[in-house]
C-alpha cells in the first residue's frame, strides 16, 4: 500500500489582496515522481515555499512526511531534501566541501558525512574533480551534484525547482537517470520544471493556472482529457485560459 508522503487540502497564500495559491488540494506518494507546472506567476514557487516550510499558508492544512505545516516546520526541513535552479552550491568551495557542509547541515555525523562524501564522489566519477571549486565544473555536473546532496539523507520527499534549467539535453536526460533511481529507492520527487517533454517523465502532473490547479492526472490522461498530442498542447490549452 502507497504511503501519502505530501497531503494538502485547500492550501491558500495571500500577500494582502493578492492570492498567490487558492486553495490548492492534491496528494504525493511515496516514490512518486511528481511533476508541478505551470506558467511564471502561476503559483508553483509560493506553493513549493509553504510545503518546505519556509512560509506559513494563509489557510488550509497540509502534512509533509506526516509532519504539521504549522507546528513542524523545522521537522520538515529535516526531513526534505531541496534544489533550486538559482542556488544549490557554493561555487567558492571544492566538491567535497560541499558535500561535508550539507551533510552537516542534514546532521549526518561525522562517520556518515565521510562514507556518504566517498560514494557520493564514486556514483558521480569526480574523484578526480573532488578538490576542485564548484565554479570550476561544467553546469551539467554542477546540476546533478547538487541534487545527489540534497538527497545525501536520504529524505522523504526531494523539492527540485527548475533544476534542469539551462543544461544541454543529454544531461537533462542524465539527471532525469538519477531522479529515477532516487524514486526507485522509496524517495517522493517534487519537480517543477518547463520543459514540457519532461512532464512526460512524471508519473503524474499538476497544472497550476494564476494560483489553482487546473489539471491534474498522468501525462497520458491528460492528453486525453485535452485531445492533445503532447504536454506542450496540455499547457497551452490551459495557460490561454488564463485570466
Amino acid at each position: 500500500m502507497n504511503e501519502d508522503i505530501i497531503i494538502t487540502e485547500d492550501l491558500t497564500k495571500k500577500f494582502g489582496s493578492f492570492i498567490a495559491c487558492d486553495k490548492i488540494s492534491f496528494s504525493v506518494k511515496k516514490g512518486e515522481i511528481f511533476g508541478f507546472l505551470g506558467a511564471n506567476g502561476a503559483g508553483k514557487t509560493t506553493a513549493i515555499r509553504m510545503l518546505c516550510g519556509l512560509i506559513l499558508p494563509t489557510s488550509g492544512k497540509a502534512t509533509i512526511g506526516g509532519f504539521d505545516i504549522y507546528k513542524d516546520t523545522e521537522k520538515i526541513k529535516l526531513n526534505i531534501g531541496y534544489m533550486s535552479q538559482k542556488f544549490s552550491l557554493y561555487e567558492d568551495l571544492t566538491v567535497k566541501e560541499n558535500i561535508q557542509f550539507y551533510g552537516g547541515i542534514y546532521r549526518l555525523s561525522p562517520k556518515d558525512i565521510k562514507e556518504r562524501s566517498k560514494q557520493l564522489i564514486g556514483e558521480l566519477g569526480l574523484e578526480s574533480s573532488e578538490n576542485s571549486l564548484i565554479k570550476s565544473l561544467p553546469l551539467g555536473w554542477r546540476q546533478k551534484l547538487a541534487f545527489s546532496i540534497a538527497i545525501q539523507h536520504e529524505p522523504k520527499i526531494v523539492f527540485l525547482d527548475e533544476p534542469t534549467s539551462g543544461v544541454d539535453p543529454v544531461t537533462r536526460r542524465q539527471f532525469w537517470d538519477l531522479i529515477y533511481k532516487a524514486a526507485g529507492r522509496g524517495i517522493s520527487v517534487f519537480v517543477t520544471t518547463h520543459y514540457m517533454d519532461e512532464a512526460e517523465y512524471c508519473g503524474r502532473v499538476s497544472m497550476m493556472v494564476a494560483g489553482k490547479i487546473e489539471a491534474m492526472g498522468t501525462p497520458k490522461e491528460l492528453k486525453s482529457r485535452f485531445n492533445s498530442g503532447s504536454m506542450y498542447e496540455v499547457f497551452l490549452h490551459l495557460a490561454r485560459g488564463a485570466k
